[in-house]
């Protein structure tokens, strides 16, 4: 196990909306470098790149055509190695984005696999044995290439599959996870890890890492064998180098070699319901955090507590304020509401992640068209705003040549006009972070117990080490039959009451207590 991973707090940058430095509406590498002082002083110690490899760009670089070469439009190798050196400097770590399953149509590797000749790249992704082979079930391709043959695709129609075989065969034309055709595939995924390794690359986060191999079973034995032959590469040459998953199923995740595994807010899971639940009648904000939304926290924990006491010895859950791939907060909750939330997410067992532009309150736009494969997903992907100058200080290039608009709304929040706020969005994000870095008690791997919790209710109160958290995002004070003795260490809003046999909680606030030493 990576040793730093477990106090890591990571920043995810969406590269080609974070910061243009040559002036082309496109962000790129330096200007991530440049920016990486503003990210260790926001409180994050780790950075997480979406993919920034050579593509066509037709699903926002997540179909890769040279796992080997940064994409021109951000850069060069040599960016990326320099702002490898300069992480490294300021005490930070940075993973890259792997793509395991699928690569672009325009891979080298597919170019050769379509001809109709055998060559060593035949068997490198999915085939059918002819052209009018149509299998029920799948996503396949046909009529693209001079191959007598479709090709199935894991995603859009220009990513074709890498072929890691099929743990359960049901037509001529699957493979066996150890056919040396899946065996090559795999060989080939990790000499990409070695190659970016080598080049002081600290890790990687996998995506769809369950995928591989295709009809495994529930439990993704097939799939996981193959990553725990991964780790083992991993630990006998780069043992510091962490490995995440996006799997959502630690369980599952972390035996099979992962360092750690997103716990992702997906439709109907505790976390959505937590962060973004809506009442059935007229889709009203009904989360956790609203102030007057009567949520339930329950689901969340009953789900994160039954992960956390099954893999806490195994890895880390990886705990999202928002992703690439899902709607921000900012538009749905309040200032002080999204304070509250992530009072709570940047105090739990884990590692947390920070989306670019979360800090101060981005939010979420409705309706853009859709950029490289977005769709509904592009109004997350928004340029970062910086300031409220020319393009929200992201570029100085013309406002048409963006790779997306900034949001030119007048109360559009940015950094430039929170920044030494102490009421700000982004100063008390800063300050989470910054005592979550401070106090042992809530590294990854510190205990974790909840004091106090009611369906539908408030407060909500949990213990990690000597340290006491009291939330109540509610519009009414919240009392709970919990004795808490200590002296206060934070609080967001007006601070709790302690008296002899219970807790006072202020609406919408959070305070953190320090336990008096046990006599």
């Amino acid at each position: 196990m990576p040793e730093w991973l477990k106090k890591a707090i990571f920043y995810e940058v969406y590269p080609q909306s974070f910061l243009d430095t040559n002036g082309d509406g496109i962000g790129d590498i330096n200007g991530i470098t440049q920016k990486l002082p503003y990210i260790r002083n926001l409180g994050c110690n780790a950075v997480w790149i979406n993919p920034c490899f050579d593509s066509p760009f037709m699903d926002a670089g997540y179909d890769v055509r040279d796992y080997k070469k940064v994409a021109p439009r951000y850069g060069t190798n040599e960016d990326l190695i320099r702002l490898f050196e300069t992480a490294h400097t300021l005490g930070m770590h940075v993973l890259l984005d792997l793509v395991p399953g699928h690569t672009s149509e325009e891979h080298p590797w597919f170019r050769q696999s379509s001809l109709a000749r055998e060559n060593e790249f035949t068997n490198r992704y999915v085939w059918t044995e002819g052209v009018w082979d149509y299998p029920v079930g799948y996503h396949f391709i046909s009529g693209r290439s001079q191959r007598d043959g479709n090709y199935l695709v894991n995603f859009f129609s220009t990513q074709p599959a890498l072929n890691y075989g099929f743990a359960k065969r049901t037509e001529a034309w699957q493979m066996p996870p150890e056919h040396p055709a899946c065996v090559a595939t795999r060989e080939a995924m990790k000499d990409v890890m070695r190659f970016w390794l080598d080049r002081g690359c600290d890790g990687f986060r996998v995506d769809m890492a369950n995928s591989l191999v295709k009809n495994d079973d529930e439990q993704k034995s097939a799939t996981g064998a193959l990553w725990r032959n991964v780790r083992e590469m991993l630990d006998t040459a780069y043992p510091q180098a962490a490995l995440v998953s996006e799997w959502s199923q630690p369980e599952q995740a972390l035996p099979a070699g992962f360092h750690c595994d997103f716990f992702l807010n997906e439709k109907g899971n505790g976390y959505y319901r937590l962060l973004r639940d809506t009442d059935e009648a007229g889709g009203k904000p009904n989360s956790f955090f609203c102030r007057d939304g009567g949520g339930d926290v329950l689901p969340f924990l009953e789900e994160f507590q039954q992960r956390y006491r099954s893999t806490k010895d195994r890895g880390y859950i990886g705990l999202i304020t928002c992703n690439h791939d899902t709607e921000r907060l900012g538009g749905s909750l309040t200032p002080q509401e999204i304070k509250l939330a992530y009072a709570f997410l940047f105090t739990l067992p884990g590692v947390p992640f920070l989306y670019y532009g979360d800090e101060v309150g981005m939010r979420y736009r409705k309706g853009m068209v859709s950029k490289e494969g977005g769709y509904r997903r592009t109004g997350t992907r928004t340029p970062m705003q910086w300031t409220a100058g020319q393009n929200a200080g992201f570029s100085e290039a013309p406002a048409a040549k963006l790779y997306l608009p900034v949001d030119d709304a007048p109360d559009a929040p940015n950094v430039e006009a929170q920044a030494g706020q102490a009421e700000s969005l982004y100063e008390t994000v800063r300050s989470l972070l910054h005592l979550r870095a401070q106090y042992a008690q809530l590294s990854a791997d510190a205990p974790f117990e909840v004091l106090y919790v009611q369906k539908r209710g408030c407060p909500l109160v949990y213990r990690r080490g000597s340290l006491v958290f009291l939330l109540n995002p509610s519009a009414a004070v919240a009392a709970a039959p919990v004795q808490v003795r200590g002296s206060l260490l934070y609080a967001i809003g007006t601070p709790v009451k302690m008296t002899a046999d219970s807790v006072l909680v202020p609406p919408q606030s959070f305070s953190v207590v320090q336990e008096d030493a046990a006599e």
